[in-house]
């Protein structure tokens, strides 16, 4: 797959000459390239839609032009069916222990405040939803359809799942990223950036900072700052609990991902074990919900 995508990316009608894309590491849902041309350098994205995902190009597309308009994505310089070429942002990529930086939070809140609230402004054209409970429905469905060795634990997970929901009743609408990973963040030494917008939509902000919190591994000390930082006060109980079920809501949710990319994913990535590492997480975490 990655030998097709790179000849995908070197006839890219954007190039003024012959180009040499070089693998970009990192992404599991994509294949990322970075070229040189014209004394430029570019990102190439390459793939399709991936509706078991709910991922689609053309969502992808509006967010990356609206989120670049609103000031914190890089600009988008070329797109063609299964491809999207953005101009190439110097700096360096966050890890989780830049996330977790008490001199990052403040900046990566503000980042994100911005994209709730700016992005939306700039978008054009239909846009999707991300609703992490329709999602897990709607992964369980795709895994009892796939015969995926998971089946038998999804009607205990699938109870939790419409727990949870419940518990965190209704929402804000803001516009989410959705898929806040450490390296989904470039600081160029002056100010950050968000990338990668597969999974852009209309969502709770609880999705966003539980998803933040989560993928970094937050601690509860820290997941409090945040909430603060973010909400302009300390959180109540109420507030604390809500996070905290959308919290395994998106725990549950990665896990789900990574049981339907093994069954269908080409890319090649030890999901088995991504599954194990997100599922162990999830119950961990679930526990402490309860807890709660």
């Amino acid at each position: 797959m990655s030998d097709a995508a790179r000849k995908t990316a070197m006839g890219l009608s954007c190039w003024t000459g012959t180009v040499d894309p070089r693998p970009l590491s990192g992404g599991i849902t994509n294949v990322n390239f970075v070229v040189e041309d014209a004394g430029e350098k570019f990102v190439v994205r390459i793939g399709g839609d991936i509706p078991l995902h709910q991922v689609m190009r053309f969502n992808e597309l509006a967010a990356s032009r609206a989120a670049h308009a609103a000031g914190v994505s890089p600009e988008v310089v070329h797109w063609e069916p299964g491809a999207l070429v953005l101009r190439f942002i110097e700096g360096k990529t966050f890890g989780a222990e830049d996330v977790r930086k008490k001199e990052n939070l403040w900046r990566i809140v503000e980042l994100i405040r911005r994209v709730h609230k700016e992005v939306p402004k700039y978008l054009r054209g239909p846009a999707l939803v991300f609703w992490v409970f329709h999602v897990l429905r709607d992964y369980a469905a795709t895994l009892r359809d796939g015969d995926s060795r998971m089946a038998p634990e999804l009607p205990r997970l699938m109870d939790i799942a419409a727990r949870l929901e419940s518990e965190i009743g209704p929402v804000d609408l803001v516009y989410g990223h959705n898929d806040l990973l450490a390296a989904n963040f470039i600081d160029d030494g002056d100010r950050l950036w968000l990338v990668d917008w597969d999974y852009a939509g209309f969502n709770s902000p609880l999705f966003d900072l539980a998803n933040l919190a989560s993928n970094n591994e937050f601690s509860h000390d820290m997941e409090g700052e945040l909430l603060a930082v973010y909400f302009g006060r300390p959180a109540d109980d109420r507030m604390r609990r809500r996070y905290a079920a959308m919290k395994c809501a998106s725990l549950l949710r990665e896990a789900m991902w990574s049981m339907v990319s093994e069954i269908h994913s080409q890319l090649d990535f030890d999901y088995v074990a991504y599954t194990a590492e997100n599922l162990d997480r999830f119950e961990r975490v679930h526990s402490d919900f309860l807890g709660m």
